[in-house]
């Protein structure tokens, strides 16, 4: 193998999810899965190619990059979103009022009811260039 196939890959980009720390774990694990699930649909660079087993059996293509959980505090993430709208980075947005609602209509509609500086964020993606990201999250923590 030649050194270039070797080394480690390292992308310009960043996704980023910051969550807010008081969140339960089950509500972690489906705020994050929410909050990524609209880069793809968005922004189709960050979608790897198809995946497939030695047997030949198909698998749907997976980002290309890893995904990085941050936690912090309601105001790192109120911070964080002013942030992101600043640098206008693409963004996906979860709040406290999704948790009472059991589908995608409703979900628009409780965020479209709430003025942007009220939303009660709990989540938060952000993607863009590795700087930008790290800016917007400033403040958080790595998730545990």
């Amino acid at each position: 193998m030649t050194a270039a196939v070797d080394a480690p890959v390292r992308f310009e980009t960043k996704i980023a999810v910051l969550l807010r720390e008081d969140l339960e774990p089950r509500q972690r694990l489906n705020v994050t899965a929410f909050l990524v699930s609209g880069l793809g649909t968005e922004l189709p660079e960050v979608i790897g190619a198809p995946y497939a087993d030695a047997d030949d059996t198909p698998y749907l293509p997976m980002f290309r990059q890893p995904v990085l959980v941050f936690e912090g505090a309601k105001e790192t993430l109120v911070a964080a979103h002013g942030r992101a709208l600043a640098r206008a980075l693409p963004r996906s947005v979860f709040t406290s009022d999704l948790f009472a609602t059991g589908n995608d209509r409703d979900n628009r509609a409780a965020v479209r009811a709430v003025p942007r500086e009220e939303l009660d964020l709990v989540g938060l993606a952000v993607y863009g260039p590795r700087n930008a990201v790290d800016k917007v999250i400033k403040g958080a923590r790595m998730h545990p």
